[in-house]
């Protein structure tokens, strides 16, 4: 699962670490795991967290075992049916080895 349209017009780390944590959903990811899942250079990952967190796009939760996760805020997270179709770009980027 993918960003909202509206969210994928940013620069393409934070629309990278924007799809990895709507992906993972309620369960989050901490720094490390989203490290490992864009690729990034570890100060622009950190230059899109700041910006994302900024702009109210991510949240950071304290879990039980006191282990800070990333989560998307809500109005980031497409409604089931609301997933758009990936434009041919995306296909095409998806098929090939880049």
């Amino acid at each position: 699962m993918r960003a909202k349209r509206e969210f994928r017009n940013r620069d393409a780390t934070q629309v990278a670490v924007l799809d990895a944590l709507v992906e993972r959903g309620s369960e989050g990811m901490t720094v490390l795991e989203l490290r490992t899942r864009v690729d990034a250079e570890i100060d622009a990952l950190d230059d899109a967290l700041t910006t994302l967190k900024t702009d109210g796009l991510i949240e950071a939760d304290t879990r039980s075992n006191d282990r800070v996760v990333l989560v998307p805020a809500a109005h980031v997270v497409p409604e089931g049916d609301e997933e758009a179709e990936p434009s041919l770009v995306e296909r095409l980027r998806d098929r090939l080895p880049f």
